[in-house]
């Protein structure tokens, strides 16, 4: 009777080490296997009937005496458990002690010298998207999510995820991330997780932390931008209706997010931190590219990068950033676009405005390569900077600085209003349009850039048709040689 009323309250008190996913209708609410008790649990035991349990409460005084089966009976003795191993070093028992009800008794876990298997939650949240992805609700609660598989995430409809913990990607297989992630087709990139499909809701109520244990990626990638496998941590791809909400990334792998071949995005309340502790540069860890893509808003932002903080790539339309703050990063860009001549880019109707940097490489500009395609109809409004290495540039032959005039990518359209802020040396703007497809309509209106050494700004310009009615006086021409980071004054 003994054994088994003891073997009945164990089944019911020990909980495995694991995570767990509970539906309730069309809602999955899941919990990090990291949350699991390790040390100590507290379970009612009311479903044992009073009179099979060790001790009665009705009877006791207030303070139960310490209860150990293997003493009751004696071993030897008729009744004695010597059938039931004793468990060494360490043993289960169970107490009472003052401050737990009458119905619910202490238990410590049995100790383990086995060294545990790393901790995945891929599974249990894979699965949470398979049957509540679709017309459904899933929540993660609070606690650490171990991440050490990709995730494809595509073929969501009618879904709410609620992001109330941490996720942090693993770092100690990077040969799995490297053959294993998913390709994004531009540029040869990978992503750790595509998400997408229609009517979608990523919200993190600003308790959503991704850690992509970055700096274990930059040391890898030695100051190389574009390391094959080094994967984008999150990918809104072929998603509609997208919205991603109050979540704050630290450490990325490589971008922060990605916005591939889908409509009516909106991704607000966002922060972003990866920089190097080494001695490694934490280049392309940008905030976020779109690309094929239309109907895009971002605002609220705050990202601290080694590189662009929100860029416009190709084929990108209608496209509107509000309210950023950028440290150290590449900050509001148009590209780059234009690399493969034999497919053309088109960029059109973007807004960047209210926007604020801080020792960033640029702060308003636009690169392409000499290729196909055209930027028009794009606003730089309202960006105050301090210390930006060249705050406007515009550039044909991006990271080449040659063949700017084989570009045939007409860039035209483009207003800078109310840019005002310090530069880090004596180039306030510098631009290089193709001879073949030269820039016009260029547009500037209340511009303060000041050099913070105290030397007149210049102003660098070729290939501007309107050039002489722009709004902004030129004082030299720009060379395709010209970079887009200088080292000094010129």
């Amino acid at each position: 009777m003994l054994l088994s009323n003891l073997i009945l309250v164990l089944s019911i008190i020990f909980l495995p080490a694991s995570g767990s996913l509970f539906k309730e209708g069309s809602t999955c609410i899941v919990t990090p296997i990291s949350a699991s008790p390790q040390a100590l649990v507290r379970r009612s035991i009311d479903t044992v009937p009073s009179t099979g349990r060790d001790v009665d409460p009705d009877q006791s005084t207030g303070l139960w005496d310490v209860i150990d089966p293997y003493k009751s009976p004696a071993p030897g003795t008729p009744g004695a458990l010597t059938h039931f191993p004793h468990p060494e070093p360490g043993r289960a028992h169970f107490h009472a002690r003052r401050g737990l009800s009458p119905f619910e008794r202490e238990v410590e876990p049995l100790t383990t010298r086995q060294t545990p298997a790393p901790v995945d939650d891929t599974p249990q949240i894979l699965e949470a998207f398979k049957q509540c992805g679709q017309d459904g609700t899933i929540i993660f609660r609070e606690g650490t999510y171990h991440i050490r598989q990709v995730m494809d995430t595509t073929d969501l409809r009618n879904c709410s995820i609620e992001i109330h913990g941490t996720w942090v990607w693993s770092a100690d297989n990077i040969p799995y991330w490297r053959q294993r992630s998913f390709s994004v087709t531009y540029a040869n990139r990978q992503t750790a997780w595509r998400l997408g499909g229609r009517d979608v809701s990523l919200r993190g109520f600003g308790k959503a932390l991704f850690d992509g244990n970055g700096q274990v990626w930059i040391d890898l990638a030695r100051g190389q931008a574009n390391m094959d496998g080094r994967p984008i941590s999150l990918t809104i791809w072929k998603g509609t209706n997208v919205l991603i909400d109050g979540i704050r990334w630290q450490m990325a792998q490589f971008w922060h997010t990605f916005v591939a071949h889908s409509q009516n995005v909106t991704m607000t309340n966002l922060e972003m931190h990866t920089y190097s502790k080494s001695s490694q540069s934490s280049v392309n860890t940008d905030g976020t590219n779109t690309w094929n893509s239309r109907d895009i808003y971002i605002a609220n932002w705050t990202v601290t990068s080694g590189d662009d903080c929100i860029a416009v790539k190709g084929n990108s339309t209608n496209v509107h950033v509000r309210n950023v703050t950028c440290y150290e990063s590449g900050a509001m860009v148009i590209g780059s676009i234009g690399s493969n001549s034999w497919q053309p880019d088109y960029v059109e109707n973007v807004v960047f405005e209210d926007i604020k940097l801080n020792h960033s490489s640029n702060a308003a500009w636009i690169k392409t390569y000499p290729g196909t395609g055209y930027v028009r109809n794009v606003t730089f409004r309202n960006i105050e900077f301090s210390d930006v290495n060249q705050p406007i540039y515009v550039t044909a032959c991006i990271y080449s600085y040659r063949g700017c005039d084989n570009s045939r990518i007409p860039i035209t359209d483009i207003r800078w209003e109310n840019i005002t802020g310090t530069s880090r040396y004596n180039v306030a703007a510098a631009m290089r349009c193709s001879s073949q497809a030269p820039c016009d309509r260029f547009s500037f209106s209340n511009i303060n850039i000041r050099p913070k050494n105290g030397e007149t700004a210049k102003v660098l310009c070729t290939n501007i048709r309107n050039q002489a009615t722009m709004g902004l006086t030129c004082t030299g021409s720009m060379p395709e040689s010209h970079p887009q980071q200088l080292n000094g004054n010129v």
